[in-house]
């Protein structure tokens, strides 16, 4: 099992950037394929970005694509979404999300294959 804490959120200014960690609990999560959803209020959780559980795979919305960076870093446990070019319509709570992966190359890229998720982290975008 492991535990995900979110961090990094808070107030952007549109054209701005952001960074978000995932930081993982305990010593397997080299094992975990990563994701990372968000929700606006009133909607429903959407896919942001994926990341194999050794990294060189990565998937992300077409709403994200060319301004959004998903990485991690095995030896510290954590996972990242480096967040460019901020938009008032990426304003939401962004979640963390972790599954065991068996081959090293996969990602998952809908809320469903997801086991472990975080709690969340508020950005806003201001126009």
């Amino acid at each position: 099992q492991v535990q995900l804490v979110e961090s990094g959120g808070g107030l952007v200014q549109a054209g701005g950037s952001r960074r978000l960690s995932c930081a993982a609990s305990g010593r397997t999560f080299s094992r975990y394929a990563m994701g990372w959803f968000r929700q606006a209020p009133g909607k429903e959780r959407e896919f942001v970005a994926a990341i194999s559980r050794s990294g060189p795979g990565t998937a992300y919305a077409d709403s994200v694509k060319g301004r959004f960076t998903v990485s991690r870093d095995n030896a510290e446990n954590t996972a990242y979404l480096q967040m460019n070019s901020l938009k008032p319509e990426d304003t939401a709570v962004y979640y963390c999300a972790g599954v065991i992966s068996v081959f090293s190359s996969s990602f998952f890229v809908t809320k469903q294959e997801y086991t472990y998720w975080g709690q969340g982290t508020q950005v806003t975008v201001s126009s």
